[in-house]
């Protein structure tokens, strides 16, 4: 497991003082990267195969929210690669040592000139130690649309939702999706799956679903097409 150390910033809570879903998600988002990094195949030997991870889904559980300037640790650890995909899990300990967060995810690997899925060649995959997977709970499968969904107003993709691929980064999904919760909805548990990716200036129309069992956000173009669902437990 690859693992680093931090401390709850300011920059990362709510009104509460509690860390935000958000903060949790980059923390997760930034330890796989500092893994890839300090295993030498990060975002430059990436860039000089032609090749990118892309994020198909997200599976985040907390069980509680550490608060602002507790000491935490990050962990994460890749437990299947199949043959253009890969599943990581990720976990993140409060002060006393217990999982106040966890999340599973599954990648798939690009060829950034045909602009698709392509081969993990040993050389990547072989970098890294299998371990065993999180029990994340039973297979749920793919998020179901709702129907009869509440449209809501369109925004246009600005340059602060991109990440270093110029595609509107993973969080920045959630974070828009969070927007439509109702005041005072703890989330326990998210699900994010990526359908398409966004760029700067494409225009984002959310359709929104309240339930009892929770919420669900689409991020769609203006044909309906997803960008990304996402699902807020």
């Amino acid at each position: 497991m690859y693992e680093y150390d931090s401390r709850v910033r300011l920059s990362e809570v709510d009104q509460h003082q509690r860390m935000t879903l958000n903060a949790v998600l980059n923390y997760f988002q930034d330890c796989s990267s500092f893994h890839s990094e300090d295993l030498g195949v990060g975002i430059e030997y990436l860039n000089e195969h032609n090749r990118m991870w892309v994020l198909r889904s997200w599976k985040i559980v907390v069980d509680r929210y550490p608060y602002m300037g507790e000491q935490i640790k990050v962990g994460t650890w890749p437990y299947e690669f199949g043959r253009m995909t890969g599943r990581r899990n990720f976990r993140l300990l409060d002060n006393q040592g217990k999982m106040a967060a966890y999340a599973d995810s599954e990648w798939v690997l690009m060829d950034t000139e045909r602009m698709r899925p392509t081969k993990i060649e040993e050389s990547l995959s072989g970098a890294y130690t299998l371990e065993p997977g999180l029990d994340m709970g039973s297979e749920e499968g793919k998020i179901r649309l709702p129907e009869q969904m509440e449209s809501r107003d369109a925004f246009e993709v600005h340059e602060y939702h991109l990440d270093v691929n110029r595609h509107v980064n993973n969080g920045q999904y959630v974070q828009m999706a969070a927007e439509y919760l109702p005041e005072d909805f703890e989330i326990h548990q998210m699900r994010a799956e990526y359908k398409k990716s966004a760029v700067l200036g494409d225009v984002i129309y959310p359709g929104v679903k309240v339930s009892p069992d929770g919420v669900t956000v689409v991020l769609g173009d203006q044909n309906e097409k997803p960008y990304a669902v996402i699902e807020f437990r």
